[in-house]
């Protein structure tokens, strides 16, 4: 899970809704092609508000995107994530896409950023920065226990936001979104 952020690498992180999500996607797509492009969602199946990195991963997939690091079935996480971006290809693009915890305000928006984000800085982790661009899904209130936090987070939220996200990208880049 990445930091709660407003700002990753000294930049300001655009705060965004669902709705302008396309956007993003739009101003990448323009510059690259599906196959120049790896998505590398971060998080893990065992923890609700964590989930969003590999059900997004999962649904880019399905939609028809050729590299997609972190699905439900092979997540990309804070055991493995070094040793999964060893193996990207040198020249790809890389999209890095976690969940975060935010201000009550932001529970359901999205931060996105042309440069990378930090995963795993709100629970204490030290990992590497990740990301030519970043998408930091808010999937509920960052508070004193960010791990039991992610527990009780709202499994709909999280699967109404990996949807979006994907439906997005798949727009984006006209790639078939599967709902």
């Amino acid at each position: 899970m990445s930091q709660s952020v407003e700002a990753v690498r000294g930049e300001a992180a655009v705060k965004m809704s669902g709705a302008r999500l396309q956007q993003f996607f739009m101003e990448i797509s323009s510059r690259y092609k599906p196959d120049q492009v790896t998505f590398v969602c971060i998080g893990t199946d065992r923890s609700t508000g964590d989930a969003l990195g590999p059900l997004t991963g999962s649904k880019l997939l399905e939609c028809g995107f050729p590299h997609v690091i972190g699905t439900l079935p092979e997540p990309c996480d804070a055991r493995n994530l070094e040793t999964r971006l060893k193996a990207v290809p040198q020249g790809q693009v890389l999209i890095a896409i976690d969940a975060c915890l935010g201000h009550p305000s932001s529970v359901g928006h999205y931060l996105v950023l042309n440069g990378a984000l930090r995963p795993g800085q709100s629970v204490g982790e030290k990992l590497p920065a990740v990301g030519d661009y970043s998408l930091a899904a808010v999937v509920n209130v960052h508070g004193p226990k960010p791990y039991w936090t992610l527990q009780v987070t709202s499994l709909h939220q999280v699967m109404t936001m990996a949807a979006e996200i994907a439906g997005s990208a798949a727009a984006a880049f006209g790639l078939a979104s599967e709902h």
